[in-house]
């Protein structure tokens, strides 16, 4: 005796059939939104520079960077305007730390003596603002050319690579160029001098 197996059907499969012939969308969180990741890979290292502006903490500044990302995931189809995302991740990294401040919890301990407190040796201020604005105005005196790659490459922390797709150019220009641009910086007499 031989048994055949005969495909049964559902009430709910014969009333709906598939429609959708193609291959099923993969199902992982970054699919449905590549531009999501997109967007966090290019824009990570600057929005972590802001979130570790925010806390005393890198390991903090990190988690602070990934809830504020989480949010601004789910709300990626809401956004109308993709040109003001960084405005509004720096919005949600605000608004993340001030609730973690809120709610916080400050425990105290009760001691016979009072714990030392070493004070890290750190320059004087103003001599550190005297010096940054030094470096600034030397950046300014730079070529248009050399200043935007001085700028993207040390301030916006974009690698050559980067760089070189933001204007335009070969790697090994942004390269020549910067190098160029470090020498004038090297040979300020107002950075020397400051130095």
């Amino acid at each position: 005796m031989t048994a055949t197996l005969v495909p049964v059907r559902s009430s709910a499969s014969e009333a709906a059939p598939r429609t959708h012939a193609g291959p099923r969308p993969a199902t992982t969180a970054y699919s449905a939104y590549p531009s999501f990741a997109s967007y966090v890979r290019a824009r990570q290292p600057v929005l972590l520079r802001t979130a570790r502006s925010l806390t005393s903490n890198p390991c903090d500044a990190e988690d602070l960077l990934q809830t504020a990302l989480a949010k601004t995931y789910v709300a990626w189809d809401r956004i109308e305007d993709h040109r003001a995302l960084d405005g509004y991740v720096r919005r949600a990294l605000l608004n993340t730390r001030t609730s973690q401040w809120r709610k916080r919890k400050v425990d105290e301990f009760v001691c016979d003596e009072l714990p030392e407190h070493r004070e890290t040796p750190t320059g004087d201020p103003a001599e550190q603002q005297a010096l940054h604005d030094a470096m600034w105005r030397a950046i300014t005196k730079l070529p248009a050319r050399q200043r935007a790659m001085v700028v993207l490459r040390y301030y916006e922390d974009l690698s050559e690579a980067q760089t070189a797709q933001v204007l335009g150019v070969s790697i090994g220009t942004v390269k020549s160029a910067v190098s160029r641009a470090l020498g004038k910086l090297r040979e300020d007499p107002e950075l020397r001098h400051t130095a």
